[in-house]
């Protein structure tokens, strides 16, 4: 019988709506063997070890961290990762002031745009872990200027929305260093948002600084925002340069922006290849 993995999601700890017990029951309601947990620039409490068994369910400890890549805005994916390593927790000290930051000045920009006395601590107090924008679209909901969190995104928050501030990060080398140092696999996060005509210098260039996976498998058709042309040249890149191929459904939890548990499962095979390639 084939098992299967999802290897990208998150938790209340990020911008997810459920905890890690929720998300693991999710999961072995949709027939998953493995998922891996990958908030946004932080690790939950609840995740101790580079994997766990929760419930029969092999979770693994995982992130998903803001980077420049080759002059793009981008993620970066860890995964098996020892979450107390001192890298890690440095790179994420230095996220966390500039994700604070970024929120007051979008705070700001939305009380001058709407006119409505919002607060930096309203957010903050909404957010379990890791600051981000959903928290302020849930205030807009609440407050009424807006109907859903998806029409905060379109008009306000979004990449082009009145009130969108950019988030400073760091260098993609500095992150997979860190995650590799911390003895997890780096890989890169939904390369079809990138907007690269000339895959193959980048990806080589990502591997020599230490990237040893790709998401290929992700729900781009549930997605609004425009997809690389060349998309479809990524698989025979990735075997080219001996990448491994890796997938997520990017579940953010029922009542989020992105409920997509079950929309991305990859074999179970790909868990045990990312744990052979570990530092």
């Amino acid at each position: 019988m084939e098992r299967w993995a999802d290897l990208h999601l998150h938790t209340r700890w990020s911008d997810g709506t459920l905890d890690l017990a929720g998300v693991v029951a999710r999961a072995k309601a949709a027939g998953l063997s493995a998922i891996a947990i990958t908030d946004h620039d932080t690790i939950g409490p609840d995740l101790r070890q580079p994997c766990q068994d929760m419930d029969g369910l092999l979770v693994i400890t995982g992130v998903e961290i803001k980077a420049e890549i080759e002059g793009e805005r981008g993620e970066i994916l860890g995964y098996f990762l020892d979450p107390e390593h001192p890298a890690l927790r440095e790179l994420f000290a230095w996220m966390a002031q500039a994700r604070e930051r970024r929120m007051e000045a979008m705070v700001v920009r939305c009380r001058e745009v709407l006119g409505l006395p919002l607060s930096y601590e309203e957010v903050r107090a909404r957010a379990q872990g890791s600051l981000g924008r959903p928290h302020l679209a849930a205030l807009l909901v609440e407050r009424g200027a807006v109907a859903t969190l998806e029409e905060a995104f379109e008009k306000y928050l979004g990449d082009d929305g009145l009130c969108y501030v950019p988030l400073a990060r760091p260098k993609s080398a500095q992150v997979i260093a860190a995650i590799r140092a911390a003895g997890g696999v780096a890989a890169l996060a939904h390369p079809g948002f990138h907007g690269f005509s000339h895959w193959e210098s980048v990806l080589a260039a990502l591997k020599d600084q230490g990237l040893q996976a790709v998401e290929l498998y992700y729900p781009y058709d549930t997605s609004r925002e425009p997809l690389n042309p060349r998309l479809a040249e990524l698989p025979r890149i990735v075997q080219k340069l001996g990448l491994l191929a890796t997938g997520g459904s990017d579940d953010h939890g029922p009542g989020s922006v992105k409920e997509s548990l079950g929309l991305v499962k990859v074999p179970y095979s790909v868990v045990e290849e990312l744990l052979s390639a570990r530092s």
